[in-house]
């Protein structure tokens, strides 16, 4: 077992300096992710009670995103993209933080909806997802130019492997955490959930400046300055922002559904760490050794697999509708996302490659298109859920919302198959 670790560990020493940079920032960051996707929709279940405002941040957060993306494309002529992106992480700790010390929205005596409140919800989920999208957008452009086709799956198998150990430890030992913190006698002080999550997010503030002393040590050069914000692309690059979209689609609901599902039919955030840890467990060694092994001919296999786990977790959940149902939908959902992540990436960086070099454009512009490409996916995700909690039931939302978006996000199995085939025939 010693010399089989040691052996890892050689392998990922001979990687470049900027490759080990960056898988080790991500190794930190991915401490704060289950935080940021798990538990804050949580919170704001926790003390509104209603579905409808957790969708409402999450595009809110989305909204954030692309509007960061942008105005990412301008700082870029003044400013090194790993000195952004430690600016994005620090920034994403610290709305945490203003998060948990500000109030809910809620109905007053009269019924009415605090609204000030809920703007104040939205307008904190707008600079997450800045800061959010400050950290995506640079992780893309770092890790195209240090990576390339033959090692990505290797970099994105570790780094989906480190997303995953985390989803197991940091779940399990938040949601323990905030069980056990309430009545807590501290100074004479009776502590409370919220209390706790105050707590967590200090933590994740230094997680982050720890995140951004490690970056500081790569080397990283921006591309050449040029345009980046084009409207007609390549045929090629446009069928990769449909494979975007699909993607979006289903990514609102990965962060959303787990906490409002568990909230209401399973119990609180400890049943809901350990839960998600426990489905963490089974995809971290697995996505670790695929990573480690797996050609890019190998990649059309893993997609599908993650997309087709995850479609039976919606028919589960939209069928059994219980605790069982909600479990064993987590437990698909947990097992797609690194699967779907060691796929996407990588085919998404090769169509980069190819499209930036026919058509002489900075990278940026393609990542720039592929943020947009992702909220348009996203915000229909959303806003179905809303609409159909609005105009017929939260219910029905829970129920049968995932179930569109999982059977919608099956098209992207042949779409991706044909992408790749493109870029293959490309020299």
């Amino acid at each position: 077992m010693a010399n089989k670790l040691l052996k890892e560990y050689t392998f990922f020493a001979s990687q470049s300096k900027n490759i080990r940079t960056l898988l080790v920032t991500n190794l930190l960051y991915a401490m704060i992710l289950p935080i940021i996707e798990i538990f804050v929709g949580a919170y704001i279940m926790r003390n509104t009670n209603n579905a409808s405002f957790v969708a409402a941040y999450q595009l809110s957060m989305y909204i954030g995103i692309v509007i960061t993306s942008i105005l990412n494309g301008v700082l870029l002529k003044y400013f090194k993209s790993s000195k952004i992106y430690a600016f994005g992480i620090l920034l994403s700790a610290i709305i945490l933080m203003g998060m948990m010390f500000m109030k809910m929205p809620a109905a007053d005596i009269n019924g009415s909806l605090a609204w000030m409140e809920i703007l104040a919800l939205c307008a904190c989920g707008l600079v997450l997802g800045a800061s959010t999208g400050f950290f995506w957008t640079n992780r893309y452009l770092l890790t195209l130019n240090a990576t390339n086709d033959e090692n990505r799956n290797y970099f994105f198998g570790i780094e989906s492997f480190f997303f995953s150990f985390w989803n197991i430890i940091i779940p399990i030992t938040v949601g323990a955490f905030l069980g056990a913190v309430a009545h807590w006698n501290i100074f004479g002080n009776i502590l409370s959930v919220n209390n706790g999550y105050q707590i967590i997010t200090g933590v994740t503030l230094v997680i982050a400046i720890c995140a951004c002393i490690v970056l500081s040590r790569g080397k990283f050069e921006n591309p050449k300055q040029k345009k980046f914000f084009y409207v007609r692309f390549h045929s090629l690059w446009n069928k990769l922002l449909g494979l975007a979209g699909l993607k979006g689609m289903v990514q609102g609901f990965l962060v959303t559904a787990p906490a409002i599902l568990v909230m209401m039919l399973v119990g609180n955030e400890a049943e809901l760490g350990l839960i998600q840890g426990i489905a963490g467990g089974i995809t971290a060694i697995l996505v670790y050794i695929l990573g480690r092994v797996a050609k890019p001919k190998h990649r059309m296999i893993i997609f599908a697999t993650g997309l087709l786990v995850f479609f039976v977790g919606t028919l589960f959940n939209g069928i059994l509708f219980s605790t069982i149902g909600v479990i064993i939908f987590i437990l698909c959902k947990v097992f797609f996302q690194p699967l779907h992540d060691l796929a996407y990436y990588p085919v998404m960086m090769r169509t980069i490659d190819v499209v930036s070099n026919i058509e002489k454009r900075n990278e940026y512009a393609y990542i720039l298109s592929h943020e947009i490409g992702l909220f348009i996916g996203r915000a229909v995700g959303m806003l179905l859920f809303i609409l159909l909690a609005y105009y017929v039931s939260e219910i029905f939302a829970l129920k049968y919302a995932l179930i569109i978006v999982g059977g919608v996000q099956l098209l992207s199995i042949p779409l991706a198959k044909h992408i790749v085939k493109q870029c293959n025939l490309v020299k």
